[in-house]
């Protein structure tokens, strides 16, 4: 006889995790099946984010940029490092550490709300009197077999390949490859510039590594405000990574201990770059292998992602799907409000995620964060709007952080005065941005945002004179 649950949720990374704890809050008897591993053959959920992603990327970001900051920055402050050496076994270690710390708590967290936790692969056997079958089986001891009235699909999503080479963590870096290279390269390319390059970009470029990114497209941060593009190119070539937009990659050949990347530049020019090590990051994919949806008639579009209408059902009775493996941003915390919102739902409660007001954040140095529409977007669809802008440079707080660079800027309907979106580049943006989500979320003016009083000095103040400059008023610049 299967164990039998309300609600079965199929991986524990964000979405799912975060669904199966909100699930038995809601008094549902609720199971999570999850096959990520770490040393030794204990489980490690939390999904690519918690592993391979958001998690051990920002503690490479955190531990990189104080090496940073030691060998260039602390001068300005009076404070003179002599044999600064690094130790990247440790600093490895470290971001290890913390994401083993992550997989603990998920951990106690199922078993805090009662939540059954299975360690292996979730795959779809068959239904029957209402309920799903799921075959668990990898790695755990012997596959068994659960019962649940509602299965919440949340298997996240994968690297997408390079068609010229295969990824062999050696060479060839996915994302997990590219969190563990035990000695900083020389020459270190990377193909893509979006978010994930330019975060490892960064990470590797930081410990004394010469970055190139190769990006398909011709403009750099496409999805991001042009003016926030522009600062962040600038930002990034300065501090020394050679960011090449618009090329085609034709070729790529291995050798002993590097790899070449034939490719065409923006014009045309056929070039060639030799690197001690290539990262790819082109995008992902979902993850949908081992599901066996097919089997039980579970219906994916052209480009394989699960089929959802806008409350995450499928074409299944009972079947739910969340996160990175159906359509929207591929973000974590959306991710997890879809989670919710799919748990209240099969409760019977109303659940919503608005993905106009779903942040987008790059943890760079500037970060780069925004949340709803941008200056070409808002010209394209014909809507008449005001902008405010507010640069770092005239910010107490960042002077005294010595972190000047940037701005925030604000987008304000010009007969409304409602706010349309808010972009910010510089110290603290993936803080900053909260503001402007919550302004949203409640349909307020820039002007409620330019009459409420913020802490002096402060980062946040920039966002206050950003909303004071849409009507042009800021009050110290």
């Amino acid at each position: 006889m299967a164990d039998s649950f309300d609600v079965i949720v199929i991986g524990g990374g964000p979405g799912g995790y975060i669904a199966a704890i909100r699930a038995a809050q809601l008094g549902l008897k609720t199971a999570c099946i999850d096959d990520w591993s770490r040393a030794g053959g204990k489980p490690a959920p939390g999904g690519t984010c918690t592993n391979v992603g958001c998690i051990p990327s920002k503690a490479l970001l955190q531990s990189s940029e104080h090496y940073d900051h030691a060998g260039h920055a602390f001068a300005d402050h009076g404070i003179e490092v002599k044999g600064l050496n690094l130790n990247l076994a440790k600093m490895l270690a470290r971001k290890d550490k913390v994401v083993a710390q992550n997989n603990d708590g998920i951990l106690y967290l199922f078993k805090k709300n009662k939540v059954t936790f299975f360690h292996g692969l979730g795959a779809f056997k068959s239904r029957s009197d209402d309920a799903w079958t799921i075959r668990v089986s990898g790695a755990g001891a012997e596959s068994v077999d659960v019962s649940g009235r509602h299965v919440i699909v949340a298997t996240g999503s994968r690297p997408r390949a390079l068609p010229q080479v295969a990824v062999d963590n050696r060479l060839v870096l996915d994302n997990e490859g590219a969190l563990a290279i035990p000695a900083v390269p020389k020459r270190l390319g990377v193909v893509g510039a979006g978010v994930i390059g330019l975060e490892l970009g960064s990470v590797w470029r930081r410990l004394g590594a010469a970055v190139t990114l190769l990006e398909a497209v011709p403009v750099f941060l496409g999805a991001a405000d042009e003016a926030v593009a522009k600062e962040g190119l600038r930002a990034f070539t300065k501090q020394g990574l050679a960011i090449h937009l618009g090329v085609t990659i034709t070729d790529v050949k291995l050798g002993k201990s590097d790899v070449t990347v034939v490719y065409t530049d923006a014009s045309g020019t056929g070039q060639r770059a030799t690197f001690d090590r290539l990262i790819v990051s082109i995008g992902r994919v979902p993850h949908t292998e081992g599901l066996d949806g097919n089997a039980v008639g579970l219906a994916f579009d052209e480009r394989g992602f699960i089929v959802v209408d806008d409350d995450c059902k499928t074409n299944l009775p009972n079947v739910w799907a969340i996160g990175d493996v159906v359509r929207g941003p591929m973000l974590a915390h959306r991710a997890e409000e879809e989670g919710v919102a799919v748990a209240e739902r099969i409760a019977g409660q109303h659940g919503h995620v608005d993905f106009n007001t779903v942040p987008w954040v790059i943890y760079t140095a500037p970060e780069i964060a925004w949340v709803g529409k941008n200056e070409q977007q808002l010209k394209a669809e014909g809507v008449a709007y005001r902008a405010g802008t507010f640069p770092f440079n005239a910010n107490g707080r960042a002077r005294a952080l010595g972190d000047t660079g940037g701005f925030v800027k604000i987008l304000a309907d010009e007969k409304t005065d409602r706010i349309l979106g808010m972009h910010v580049i510089g110290p603290m943006a993936s803080e900053l941005i909260a503001e402007g989500v919550v302004a949203m979320e409640f349909g307020a003016a820039s002007e409620d945002l330019a009459r409420i009083c913020h802490a002096h000095p402060s980062l946040a103040e920039a966002t206050k004179e950003a909303a004071l400059a849409v009507d042009g008023r800021a009050r110290n610049l």
